[in-house]
């Protein structure tokens, strides 16, 4: 079987013992469970009028079940989600090359960068997964709790609800992308250590100082070169017209920084030293 279906062998392997994992599976359900909270949190208190702009996304729920996918992804992109990612692909080598399975894998006929990629596939299919988990479980939960219909968007224009189940979609879309960069910066973390809790925290610590630095008004020269800058830039596809610039900009800069960490992750497994 290998030598005619190896590359489609290890990546299905690879996404098996991803998703059978149970910490992993339990990501995917707390991910789950934060927009149903948010939901009865706001259909409980009465949060928002659906006609105000006070409070933002938040403000609009009340009166749109829609904006549930919204307000959800709005609140977990900048570090639940990225970390809920991270977590994941932390784990890809270092996890494997902790309990030496890393070493047995290697000794088939398998080849590192048939490996790498297969545990590639694996961390972005994982990042798919869980913005695919939230923005499911926002739009079923806003669909139950709250009406569904035309979209006010936040430039003032009305859409219908078909082509704002499309503008999801498309957020969805670039949400994915960013989440993909960050499994992809995880995986290269983990090829750079045989400690999971090394790697996890050095993911983990990649996040939360692009995050803060990305907050500090002296760093304004640096913030747009920073893999976290314009997450949330998938707002400005709730505008009429679309603005598309922050848009382009965050997924060329993940793009960038993909392709960078992918080269370093290659360089470092290939080169690795797993006889210790």
């Amino acid at each position: 079987m290998f030598p005619s279906r190896r590359w489609g062998a290890i990546p299905s392997i690879e996404l098996a013992l991803t998703f059978r994992r149970r910490r992993n599976l339990l990501i995917l359900v707390v991910l789950a469970v934060v927009p149903i909270l948010l939901g009865v949190s706001i259909r409980v208190s009465g949060l928002g009028s659906g006609t105000g702009t006070g409070t933002g996304m938040l403000n609009q729920v009340a009166g749109n079940g829609l904006f549930l996918v919204f307000a959800s992804l709005a609140l977990m992109v900048p570090l639940f989600l990225p970390v809920a990612v991270g977590v994941v692909a932390a784990d890809q080598v270092a996890g494997d090359a902790a309990d030496g399975t890393l070493r047995t894998v290697l000794a088939w006929p398998v080849g590192r960068t048939r490996l790498l990629v297969a545990k590639l596939i694996a961390a972005v299919v994982y990042a798919v997964a869980a913005t695919s988990t939230v923005t499911l479980s926002a739009l079923a939960t806003g669909a139950v709790l709250f009406p569904m219909r035309d979209v006010t968007m936040l430039s003032g224009a009305t859409i219908p609800l078909g082509s704002a189940f499309g503008r999801a979609v498309l957020i969805a879309g670039v949400v994915t992308c960013c989440m993909a960069g960050v499994a992809v910066l995880g995986l290269t973390i983990s090829t750079l250590t045989d400690s999971p809790a090394t790697a996890l925290a050095g993911t983990i610590g990649l996040i939360v100082v692009a995050e803060i630095a990305g907050s500090i008004p002296q760093l304004t020269s640096i913030q747009p070169w920073l893999f976290s800058f314009d997450w949330l830039a998938f707002a400005d596809l709730l505008r009429t017209p679309v603005y598309w610039g922050t848009i382009s900009h965050s997924l060329w800069l993940q793009a960038g920084y993909a392709v960078v960490a992918v080269s370093l992750a290659w360089a470092r497994f290939t080169s690795r030293d797993l006889a210790v």
